[in-house]
């Protein structure tokens, strides 16, 4: 045993001619059905060895070639091919943990990358894709994000992720950071709690 109790695995985005590098071999398939399928496989025997898994990018990042590593990407498809493809892996998942695209839905939010935005976070990822565990946010260092740290973290917040992901390990950053975001809220600790009983 080595400690580790979480892993961000695995990826739900499907696979196309304009998906990204970054995502990549990252993908099980361009099938939406052996995404969503493979993508249940690894969640539940990450659980069975008390291992929690965060499926990811909600709610996708297979239809777009931009990195979001490097500047933000575009996605202009309607919400109904979005909801039939790109949205389909999501649905149903026993995962605890799910972390954001940065995004920028056109169609459905024009103005804000998912990550940012509520329209997303509560009417597609709550509602439609129906994800009740912990919501997190992708690096908010990453250069899809135009705003500072501190802004990053507070959009992401108000959007209604639970959490906000800073992966750069500056630990100034992290000490601002930590002064200027609030505490976890009850519904963050009231799942968090459930995810112990996994990690026993």
């Amino acid at each position: 045993m080595i400690g580790i109790n979480i892993n961000t695995i695995p990826v739900l985005d499907i696979s196309n001619k304009n998906t990204s590098r970054i995502i990549g071999k990252r993908s099980f398939s361009g099938d939406k059905k052996i995404v969503k399928k493979l993508g249940e496989i690894a969640v539940k025997k990450c659980h069975s060895q008390n291992i929690i898994s965060v499926i990811k990018h909600i709610p996708g990042h297979g239809s777009t070639s931009t990195d979001s590593h490097l500047r933000t990407p575009k996605v202009n498809l309607t919400e109904k091919v979005l909801n039939n493809n790109d949205f389909y892996p999501f649905k149903s998942s026993s995962a605890k943990l799910a972390m954001t695209a940065h995004i920028l839905y056109s169609k459905i939010d024009s103005k804000k990358v998912s990550t940012f935005s509520k329209k997303i976070i509560k009417k597609i990822v709550r509602k439609k894709i129906g994800f009740k565990g912990i919501i997190m946010s992708d690096d908010i260092s990453m250069k899809a994000l135009k705003y500072d740290l501190v802004k990053n973290a507070k959009l992401s917040l108000a959007a209604g992720c639970n959490l906000v992901l800073y992966c750069a390990g500056n630990i100034k950053d992290n000490f601002k950071l930590i002064k200027s975001v609030p505490y976890i809220d009850k519904f963050t600790s009231k799942k968090t709690s459930e995810i112990y009983k996994i990690l026993r």
